[in-house]
């Protein structure tokens, strides 16, 4: 099939070009940076593939660029935890999802991927968040948008439209083209020598898990359908634990409660907006995710598609190797990662 695909220069976008590449789909890549997304590509070895230039923001462009497409993949969004990017994130998550979307189920294209996230699923309903759990209202920005664009993709799955739905965890993975917080928490808990120990967690999935799902998931007339891709839990400890082992040194753990770490994330808001810039590390929703985070059921997608999600140590090991072979991640600060480096 043609597939169109947005989101190509990101984290899951680049390996999902590689695997539905892999799988013998035509790809047509919609991005508002073509160089830079042949550059993205290329590191991974995906050639072949069509560079239509546009942005999800602009209806028109993406109803053009959906004309001859068999099947779409929405993976486009500004995956950022930065209060002050309120507006471009609702713009490009929200109304770019709205965008492609519907143009593609008037189009009449099958299946038609979106992905979505947790965040939209969030705050849990239980002890576990699951692909059937419906859409909250939450007020920071990405969490917000990504609420808002599930809701416009659920609409369509009302109406019958072969829309299908995936919803990952903290993505990682190496050959990462943003580098972006989700990969930051990570490099600061390193660089620094302390991870905070606070209640909840995380479910971390790998990238190249997600994008080899989505292209199983890419087969036409089996309808709307939903599939949850968090991945394994991690809690901070076990973090602390793997992060240790994989990089050969001691950190320090500071043990936090939940009111005091989400009380630190609402003051580094306040900070960035009265400096006017990026502090990196926590943000309110970043803690709000982290404290109040549950497992997730992936139960439906391992027997539906049949894609194991690798362990979670390997996925850390990878992505910081990855970072250290960058230069994003000093080598001194990770001996044992600057050790398998020199044996690759």
């Amino acid at each position: 099939m043609r597939v169109l695909l947005t989101g190509a220069s990101g984290l899951l976008g680049s390996h999902t070009a590689l695997a539905l590449s892999e799988a013998g789909h035509r790809i047509r890549a919609f991005v508002r940076d073509p160089a830079k997304a042949e550059r993205v590509l290329a590191r991974l070895g995906v050639g072949d593939v069509e560079l239509v230039r546009g942005d999800v923001t602009d209806r028109l462009r993406v109803h053009a660029a959906i004309d001859g497409c068999d099947a779409a993949v929405h993976a486009a969004a500004i995956p950022s935890l930065d209060p002050r990017q309120r507006g471009r994130v609702m713009r490009t998550n929200a109304r770019g999802a709205e965008h492609v979307l519907e143009s593609a189920c008037h189009a009449g294209l099958d299946p038609i991927v979106h992905v979505s996230s947790i965040a939209a699923l969030f705050p849990p309903a239980g002890d576990r968040i699951t692909c059937d759990d419906q859409p909250k209202h939450p007020r920071d920005a990405y969490a917000a948008s990504k609420a808002a664009a599930e809701r416009t993709a659920r609409a369509l799955q009302a109406k019958g439209y072969p829309v299908v739905i995936f919803y990952p965890g903290q993505l990682l993975a190496p050959f990462d083209p943003t580098v972006g917080d989700g990969v930051r928490f990570l490099l600061t808990y390193v660089e620094r020598g302390v991870i905070p120990l606070t209640p909840g967690g995380m479910p971390l999935v790998d990238a190249r898990d997600v994008a080899r799902a989505i292209a199983v998931a890419l087969k036409p007339g089996l309808g709307p359908r939903r599939y949850m891709a968090g991945g394994h839990f991690v809690d901070s400890r076990e973090l602390a634990m793997m992060l240790e082992r994989i990089c050969g040194r001691h950190l320090v753990r500071l043990p936090m409660s939940g009111p005091l770490t989400r009380a630190l994330g609402r003051l580094s808001d306040w900070t960035q907006r009265w400096l006017g810039r990026s502090l990196g590390g926590a943000t309110r929703e970043s803690t709000e995710i982290l404290t109040r985070g549950v497992p997730t059921d992936d139960s439906r997608t391992a027997q539906e598609l049949g894609i194991p999600w690798r362990p979670a140590r390997e996925t850390l090991a990878d992505a910081l190797a990855w970072l250290c072979e960058e230069g994003a991640l000093d080598a001194a600060l990770a001996p044992a990662l600057a050790r398998r480096s020199r044996r690759a």
